[in-house]
């Protein structure tokens, strides 16, 4: 499967667009749509500053890993928008996270939609706080997985 253009689009306005690096809630440096890695896999750096056209350059590239992890990794048929939801997801946490995680557990184990939903919303910490904007996100991307 890949993306949609509402999934697409999902994920940018999750992420917001800044052509300045920034740290994340996490402490990392990050730009564009989330990004915490330029095209040649060297990490964002302070200071660093990018324009719009490597902005989308950068997410079109970087979200084929995304899109490519979920696939590899569920195992079960899932509709437009629940990829769209863990596309989403596995972006925000990461590939390695997404792959170990007891959220991609159940969703292979064809668990009930209130148990995966236990699982998004476990999701909202940076370091041991937790952060609104991802407790929003969670509620978002559930919204989304069940639409």
């Amino acid at each position: 499967m890949k993306l949609d253009k509402n999934g697409l689009e999902f994920i940018q306005n999750e992420e917001g667009l800044r052509l300045k690096a920034y740290k994340c809630p996490a402490g990392v440096w990050t730009i564009g749509w989330g990004n915490t890695y330029n095209l040649n896999n060297t990490p964002v750096k302070e200071g660093q500053v990018i324009t719009k056209d490597e902005a989308v350059s950068l997410f079109e590239n970087k979200i084929k890993l995304y899109e490519s992890a979920v696939n590899k990794n569920v195992k079960v048929t899932l509709t437009q928008n629940a990829f769209n939801a863990l596309v989403s997801f596995c972006y925000n946490v990461g590939m390695f996270a997404f792959a170990s995680s007891t959220l991609l557990k159940k969703v292979n184990s064809k668990a009930s939609l209130p148990e995966i939903f236990i699982e998004f919303k476990k999701w909202v910490h940076a370091g041991k706080v937790i952060i609104d904007v991802l407790v929003n996100r969670r509620k978002r991307e559930i919204e989304l997985y069940k639409s």
